[in-house]
């Protein structure tokens, strides 16, 4: 009870004395802002004959007038002035912006006394005193008291709160406290004021400074202790008392006050110096980690603090050195750094921290108090009225005054109460402020891992526990609704093996049943009674006292669950956290869980865009490798795809046909019939679409037209498949050729074998008549007739055989050099009397091919006789004939100037019985058909390749390919350029 009265009673004075600072503050300031102080912003020293310019600033009233510094002022307005009293006093008498004449003496340079000086008569302007140093420095003394309060509120039963706040409340005092020099009560009230706090701030920072840490353990050390804090204030009394005397009984001179001065700062710069060289040597000493945070933030702050004010404005103003206003003030305005850092040291390293449950009995004690002032402050103001304006009521009405207000100012007492009580219940979390900060930020992290790393890197340092881990949850695969928790994150869990922390049975993590608190509390984790055996030597290994749940709400449904567990241990000096620590964790909790579940969710995005990366490359690698052209257009008929089939196809790369619309791309041909089909539904095939290239090739392909659509079967476009079967269609015809020769192979057997003898017959007696009438000229040459009928039927017959037959004969080495040679020798004669030149070039280096003689001679032979044939009776008739070597093959062209095959005819020509010798000229006769049927038998015999180039008025080539006898595999043909060869004009048959 005692206890409780003593700080009731602290409680009113120091919200008492706080009130009467504030307002005695405002005051102050109002009556400074209505109260101007003229100058002439030149520093005057009382010295021999009158007052002596000791400083004159640049750009000041005097300065502009003329004054310099040495001059000698002798009198203002024709009235003399021996002393600065007397200067101010006429100074107010003028007022501001008025002119004041100054009567100036100037000595000569180098001069000892006034004789000989200059006397001047100077007009100098008036300015009101610049004091916006004042409003910084009463901005420091708001800080000062801010502080002050937040530490009282929230730390009143700590160690030195109380201490502090005083520190506080005087600083506040010296910062806010400016006398006008209007030297009324109030301004004397507020001149003594500030003197009593200049005395005394320094001293509270040093007392605080000495007094910060509990190393005082004997009695006797804290005996000494308690005198060097007591002998601290005594030079601030003597201040106060040199102060007093100096008003009392010395002569107020310029040079006094400046003395005066000089000493004020310099008492104060001393404290603050050996403040910080005290706060130094402890934070060398310290050994709690708490403490030495604390002491290094206060260290840092005081001597970024007093650093600046001491060596730009203390030492100086010392020394007489002047310095320029500006950097004064910023020197003055550098001690805002002392409460500011002290302030952060509350904040982020628990100043002061030793009792965090806050005492709600100190609210209610101040509320009170401000509550009963006030009520009886309305109470009297009520009973004076009724007393003035209702004198007959007398004592009655008094009390009937007392009686109303009372119940009125009831609900007025509730409101403000409840007020009160609602800002002081609002959590306030001090030096956990950054904890809040960092779970905040917590979610611009996406790296789970990163994560985990920052929650156990960053929580250590903030709470200044020795062991923290993280438990991520995840579903089990026997029990997909359970889920269970493993250690994903630890620091400080250094007893523990890699093995070890595979095999802990965390089980007790289970925050998703009903009735879980919000945290669990393990007193002594080594025996955890209640806890199974693996449960309990999994929570002893840890030796965590704190699990804490991060919740997260349901993807479905209501209610939240436990995405991962928090566990901490004690804090570096051994104890527990306090409850305040608790709902501050609790909180973060919240905001660790959403940062885990968004970490895991953007982990699972990641997998899932790989994989749909993974998956759409591998489609597009199918979409690029399949011998198919493949295109997509919009709805517009835009390309949106175009593989690398459809580049080589149309010879367009795919950046050039991207965006393009499919008409400038296709021919018109196509486009018609694609806009024909496009409102018809289902799929839609061009079988064997003659497609003419941008190249003036025409191809042959298989044209599938398809709708586009998605998932919802919404149609987005089209999709077109061009399958080119140029190559397939000339395979076929090919097969159908060869399949039509073996027929007609089969047949002509037949056929020869039946007509052979009949012929013979013919023959034989055709030839007989013709012996014996040989004179007869009227049957003679009838007989000669079926003669030479009979023999061009045999002719016939026997090229039929040549062609049915299958080759049984034997295969050898063949010089195709040597067999051209001999059957031009066989031809030589027919040669020169059709008058065709003749023209060879054979590659001396042509390797052997392996092949029949005779099959081939006659495959030569044949086109020889063709290409005569067609230059029979033609000028100038060129027969070329060359030989070439390729990749494993050789080639033969033998080329003609003749009168060229007509372009309907290229395809037909190995056609059996086709012939374009219907009618031969003069000298010639009609072909049979079968020559160029009997040669393509013969080049698949020997698994050959013939080509044909033809121009009709130009000539006609063909060229033959055979493999080289060390090896049978067929190669593409090698292109021998032909003169006035035009692309339309060739077909190759192989």
């Amino acid at each position: 009870m005692k206890d409780a009265a003593q700080t009731r009673i602290l409680a009113v004075a120091l919200a008492i004395a706080t009130l009467a600072a504030c307002v005695l503050a405002l005051i102050n300031l109002q009556r400074e802002n209505g109260f101007e102080i003229p100058t002439d912003g030149v520093t005057w020293m009382e010295s021999a004959g009158g007052l002596r310019a000791d400083h004159v600033p640049a750009g000041s009233p005097g300065d502009r007038a003329g004054i310099r510094t040495g001059d000698i002022l002798v009198g203002v307005n024709e009235h003399p002035v021996e002393r600065t009293a007397a200067l101010v006093h006429q100074m107010f008498h003028s007022g501001i912006w008025a002119h004041a004449n100054y009567s100036i003496l100037r000595p000569l340079k180098h001069a000892t006394d006034l004789k000989n000086a200059a006397k001047l008569d100077i007009q100098v302007i008036l300015v009101p005193t610049d004091r916006s140093i004042n409003q910084g420095l009463r901005f420091i003394a708001l800080v000062y008291l801010s502080i002050g309060l937040y530490v009282l509120f929230r730390r009143w039963t700590a160690p030195k709160a109380t201490h502090f706040y005083v520190f506080c409340l005087v600083s506040f005092v010296l910062y806010a406290f400016k006398y006008t020099t209007e030297l009324d009560t109030f301004d004397w009230i507020i001149y003594w004021g500030n003197i009593a706090a200049g005395a005394l701030q320094p001293a509270l920072f040093l007392h605080f400074a000495v007094n910060f840490s509990d190393d005082y353990k004997e009695p006797a050390s804290r005996l000494r202790r308690r005198i060097l804090c007591t002998a601290l204030y005594l030079p601030g009394l003597f201040l106060i008392g040199l102060q007093s005397w100096a008003i009392a009984y010395w002569s107020a001179t310029g040079v006094l006050r400046h003395r005066l001065d000089q000493i004020s700062v310099a008492y104060l710069a001393l404290y603050y110096v050996t403040a910080a060289v005290i706060f130094r040597i402890r934070y060398r000493r310290a050994e709690s980690a708490l403490e030495r945070q604390q002491l290094k933030w206060l260290t840092r702050g005081t001597m970024l603090a007093i650093t600046p004010f001491t060596l730009v404005y203390a030492i100086p103003y010392l020394a007489d050195v002047h310095v320029p206003s500006l950097l004064t003030k910023l020197a003055g305005l550098s001690l805002v750094f002392l409460p500011l850092t002290f302030s952060w040291a509350i904040v982020r390293y628990r100043l002061m921290d030793v009792d965090l449950i806050f005492k709600r009995g100190v609210t209610y004690t101040l509320a009170t108090a401000s509550l009963v002032g006030l009520y009886f402050a309305v109470v009297a103001l009520t009973a004076e009225m009724v007393h003035a304006r209702l004198p007959s009521l007398k004592t009655w009405g008094l009390l009937l005054a007392i009686i109303v207000t009372g119940l009125i100012f009831d609900p007025l007492k509730r409101a403000i109460q409840g007020r009160v009580d609602r800002m002081f219940d609002q959590r306030r979390f001090d030096y956990k402020v950054t904890l809040v900060e960092f779970g905040r930020g917590l979610n611009s992290q996406t790296d789970l891992r990163a994560l985990l790393d920052s929650i156990v890197d960053q929580l250590p340092q903030a709470l200044l526990v020795t062991r923290v881990a993280v438990f991520l949850a995840h579903e089990t695969e026997s029990r997909p609704a359970q889920e269970t928790f493993e250690l994903a994150a630890s620091h400080g869990l250094t007893n523990l093996s890699p093995s070890e922390l595979k095999s802990l049975d965390v089980g007790f993590l289970d925050f998703d049943r009903p009735e879980a608190n919000n945290h669990l509390f393990l007193e002594n984790p080594q025996q955890v009674l209640r806890l199974p055996e693996m449960q309990r030597l999994s929570a002893a290994r840890l030796d965590l006292n704190y699990y804490v749940p991060c919740r997260v709400a349901n993807r479905e449904g209501a209610g939240t669950r436990t995405v991962a567990v928090i566990g901490l241990g004690r804090t570096n000096d051994g104890d527990f956290l306090s409850s305040e620590e608790m709902e501050v964790l609790e909180s973060l909790a919240g905001y660790i869980g959403i940062a885990i579940q968004n970490a895991q969710l953007y982990r699972k995005l990641e997998q899932k865009i790989t994989d749909f990366e993974r998956l759409k490359e591998f489609n597009e690698n199918i979409v690029e490798s399949i011998n198919i052209g493949i295109l997509a257009v919009d709805l517009d008929d835009r390309v949106e795809s175009w593989n690398a089939q459809m580049e080589v196809l149309l010879a367009k790369p795919r950046a050039a046909a991207l965006r393009q619309p499919i008409s400038e791309l296709f021919p018109a041909d196509f486009i018609a019939r694609f806009n024909a089909i496009r409102d018809e539904q289902g799929t839609h095939t061009l079988y064997k679409f003659r497609l003419a290239l941008p190249s003036g090739e025409s191809r042959v392909a298989n044209i599938a037209i398809a709708p586009l659509v998605t998932r919802n079967f919404i149609t987005i476009g089209r999709i077109i498949l061009v399958d080119d079967i140029t190559e397939r269609i000339q395979m076929e015809a090919q097969l159908t050729q060869s399949e039509k020769l073996s027929s007609i192979g089969l047949l002509a057997a037949g056929v020869a074998h039946e007509v052979n003898t009949p012929l013979a017959v013919i023959s034989s007696y055709a030839q007989m008549l013709t012996k014996h009438m040989r004179d007869d000229e009227r049957l003679a040459p009838v007989l000669e007739k079926i003669t030479q009928q009979t023999f061009r039927a045999s002719e016939i017959v026997n090229g039929l055989l040549n062609f049915s037959r299958t080759s049984g004969s034997e295969f050898t080495n063949v010089d195709l050099n040597e067999l051209l040679t001999d059957t031009l020798v066989l031809l030589e004669h027919q040669l020169k009397t059709a008058q065709i030149r003749v023209e060879t070039n054979f590659d001396s280096q042509l390797p052997p091919i392996h092949g029949n003689r005779g099959k081939l001679q006659q495959v030569i032979l044949n086109l020889m006789l063709n290409a005569k044939d067609a230059m029979f009776g033609r000028p100038g008739a060129t027969l070329r004939i060359a030989t070439f070597r390729g990749a494993g093959r050789v080639l033969i062209r033998i080329q003609d100037t003749g009168a060229g095959i007509e372009r309907e005819h290229l395809n037909r020509i190995y056609d059996p019985f086709f012939t374009t010798k219907t009618k031969p000229q003069e000298g010639g006769h009609k072909g049979t058909g079968l020559g160029l049927a009997v040669t393509y038998g013969i080049m698949q015999e020997h698994a050959g390749k013939i080509h044909v180039e033809s121009e009709v008025g130009v000539g006609t080539a063909f060229q033959l390919e055979f493999p080289v006898s060390s090896s049978r595999t067929l190669a593409p043909p090698v292109a021998i350029p032909v003169s006035k060869q035009e692309p339309d004009r060739k077909t190759i048959h192989a």
